[in-house]
């Protein structure tokens, strides 16, 4: 069996889980399978193994093995992933529909439903009658409130009516699977998810978050047969027009023989009827009231249930053994390992106080597409899981070291540990705090290292604007930051690096500092070697002989322009200019002297805080009126500054080592980036385009745009000018004496 039974609690389990949605959006069908590549890698599952998981959840999906009937399904899929599941000894909970329909011959709403899908359970556990745990359908309350009565996917309805029969479709049909698999092995147990979440409100609005938070039961009270005349919701639901099928359920009791909890920062939320306080976005309404629905932890000021209460929670209302069964966070790479370790951390508390928690499930294994729109636009927004998969193979994130230390020691600890999640911070409010009118009592103090025991990153190159990008996203992340000067920290000194790293004892060290005015290396070669090879490859030796990883950055001016495309990181340099010669040196210092570095090489720079590049200068000239502008005509990939440094971080905090490109995905020139961004801003683009001609300047290659083969991690091109030029129309450049536009690298 996948966990302990009776009283005596086992060792606290780490299960895994891949997003397996197969949604259908109008006329098309989102497959997460498909997108994030799992059907196309059987070698995923040694991957997973690896990580010491004890159980995965694993999509056995109907409308992926029979599409047409059952007599035409295709198992020889299934049959190789399950049989190195049980090679593996990873054992598998078995799902059959994940937020699905099932094949186009049914749907969610058809008579027939429950028993086409009895039949296909039926046919999974004659096939593989060794499995012995099954989350027949995922979340069907969630399924039905987004199908039902949100809108969001097929059929597309806002009704209550088609809500109800879509929930107690699926309830059905989960009794029937479970009786159609017991039949075969009579030990099978159901791992029951649902989205466990909590509305708050204010006082008006308190009708609706109660009606709320009793049908945030449903899926469980239906399935332990408690839903009848005396529920709550019965009449609600009869209204609805399923009493009949409510009767044939609660008749039929099937309860869970585990609660599986899916929880997530957004699944509590607050409802308040001053709507000019939120985007017109969040506004909704019930036919009584208008009221905006945003996400609780961003606006209530008391704090919000939180998994661990809401686990708690669930254990006194039905005393069933629980798991929580998906714990992910789109987010920066530290706020995922703090809000895995916060759900762990809970459960081991609860555990304290005698609830019966079996596992807690690493969700998203590979990762997901589009659900920041709850894969109602297929733009290809990609959150990464414990592995990422935008590489030429998947490659295991800081979440996979968290997982294995969980489930091999049952313990983790990290820098990033030490400070809390964005959700337990003050600068969490995107909405001016409001107390909700049924306040949570105060969480328990979390144990966390006070702030002079933290260890920081330290950053070299202190006061330029890189080092100032940099301090400024650690801050945003919550990750203490100590910027030094070069009065503090001269990176081409040893006394002063082996000083200031006693001093400060970083767990990382990023080197910010550097020589950058391309056209005046070529004069001033003597301090560009300093500061860019001396430097660089003083503060690594340094960072290698304490243990302590280093982040380093590069230049796409190492590459001499012959090639036609992209460079990846493959590809042998040929800088053509004192300055590519320069961090082309730096490249090989620093990884001769400190293997485990981590060397970024960008593109041109541009962005917020940074106005010392190529298109602020640009930018300040035509904010001046300046006319006949020379622009490089060359092709390059810019890296947006905010992206840069994130992306970086969340690197070093993998534990990523070698050369990385990070550039925002779209090779452009420079003439093109120039006038895109004159026009967007309200400068007068002509001004540039009039000038645009092939500058014979040696210094930089025609072409040095950037790819990578380890991975594109970077948003593209397009998105990043967008979040620049609304930044840039709410600060608009400042004209300045202008320096040589070469000037930037």
């Amino acid at each position: 069996m996948i966990a302990c039974s009776g009283s005596t609690f086992g060792p606290l389990e780490v299960w895994g889980g891949l997003e397996a949605s197969v949604v259908r959006v109008d006329h098309d069908i989102v497959d997460q399978i498909r997108l994030t590549g799992h059907d196309r890698r059987k070698s995923d599952l040694d991957a997973f193994a690896a990580l010491g998981l004890k159980a995965i959840r694993y999509p056995i999906l109907w409308e992926r093995v029979a599409p047409g009937t059952l007599a035409d399904a295709d198992w020889r899929w299934c049959d190789e992933r399950l049989g190195r599941l049980r090679e593996l000894g990873v054992w598998p909970i078995v799902g059959l529909l994940h937020h699905g329909q099932g094949p186009s011959h049914t749907n969610l709403l058809a008579s027939d439903f429950p028993q086409k899908f009895a039949a296909y359970a039926a046919a999974v556990a004659a096939r593989y009658p060794w499995v012995d745990a099954y989350t027949p359908i995922n979340e069907p309350l969630t399924t039905a409130r987004f199908c039902g009565l949100y809108g969001l996917w097929q059929p597309h309805a806002r009704d209550p009516r088609v809500f109800a029969r879509i929930l107690v479709n699926q309830i059905r049909a989960t009794q029937l699977a479970m009786r159609a698999i017991r039949s075969i092995n009579p030990k099978a147990q159901l791992v029951q998810t649902e989205d466990l979440g909590k509305a708050h409100s204010t006082e008006r609005l308190s009708y609706q978050a109660e009606f709320e938070n009793e049908r945030r039961w449903l899926t469980f009270d239906l399935l332990t047969g408690r839903v009848d005349a005396r529920h709550t919701l019965w009449q609600y639901l009869a209204e609805a027009g399923v009493a009949s099928d409510l009767e044939a359920i609660a008749a039929d009791p099937c309860p869970p023989d585990i609660l599986g909890i899916d929880h997530y920062l957004t699944s509590e939320r607050f409802l308040d009827e001053r709507i000019d306080a939120y985007p017109e976005w969040t506004h909704t309404r019930n036919g009584r009231d208008t009221y905006a629905d945003v996400e609780a932890i961003r606006v209530v000021a008391d704090g919000v249930r939180g998994p661990e209460r809401l686990g708690g929670d669930a254990w006194e209302r039905y005393r069933l053994p629980i798991a929580f069964t998906e714990a992910h966070n789109a987010c920066t790479r530290e706020e995922q390992l703090r809000w895995f370790k916060d759900v762990w951390d809970g459960a081991v508390r609860l555990r304290e106080a005698g609830v019966d928690v079996r596992a807690v499930t690493a969700w998203a294994l590979l990762g997901a597409f589009d659900w920041n729109s709850l894969m109602t636009r297929r733009v290809g927004h990609y959150e990464s899981g414990v592995f990422d998969i935008r590489g030429e193979k998947p490659r295991p994130t800081a979440l996979a070291w968290l997982i294995r230390s969980l489930a091999t020691r049952g313990e983790a600890e990290h820098p990033v540990l030490d400070a809390p999640g964005w959700w337990r911070r003050a600068d969490r409010f995107t909405y001016t705090p409001v107390r909700s009118a049924s306040p949570e009592a105060p969480e328990l103090p979390r144990r966390r290292a006070p702030k002079h025991q933290r260890a920081p990153i330290l950053v070299a190159g202190g006061g330029g604007a890189f080092a100032s990008a940099v301090v400024r996203e650690c801050e945003l992340r919550g990750l203490e930051v100590e910027a030094l000067t070069r009065a503090g920290l001269d990176i081409a000194d040893p006394d002063s690096v082996a000083h200031a790293l006693d001093r400060v004892r970083p767990w990382a060290v990023v080197n910010a500092a550097g020589f950058t005015r391309v056209a005046r290396a070529e004069t001033a070669v003597e301090q560009c070697w300093r500061d860019n090879v001396v430097g660089a490859a003083t503060l690594a030796d340094a960072c290698h002989r304490k243990g302590v990883p280093f982040l380093g950055f590069s230049s796409h001016l190492v590459f001499d322009g012959r090639r036609a495309s992209a460079y990846t990181e493959n590809d042998a340099v040929a800088p053509l200019g004192i300055y590519g010669m320069s961090k082309a040196a730096a490249e090989d210092a620093v990884l001769s002297r400190c293997p485990g570095a981590l060397v970024v090489r960008a593109g041109p720079a541009f962005g917020p805080w940074h106005e010392r590049n190529l298109l602020a200068e640009l930018e300040r000239r035509l904010a001046a009126g300046e006319t006949g502008i020379l622009v490089p005509d060359s092709v390059v990939t810019p890296s947006y500054v905010p992206d840069l440094v994130s992306r970086s971080l969340d690197l070093l905090i993998d534990g990523e080592a070698g050369l990385w490109h990070l550039a925002n995905a779209g090779p452009v020139s420079i003439v093109d980036w120039v006038t895109e961004i004159a026009a967007a801003v309200g400068g007068d683009a002509s001004a540039v385009r009039a000038a645009c001609r092939a500058w014979a300047d040696a210094l930089r290659p025609s072409n040095s745009a950037l790819a990578s083969r380890r991975g594109s991690v970077m948003p593209s091109l397009e998105d990043a000018l967008a979040r620049y030029v609304d930044w840039r129309r709410r600060h608009p450049a400042v004209p300045a004496e202008p320096v040589a536009a070469s000037a930037a690298a």
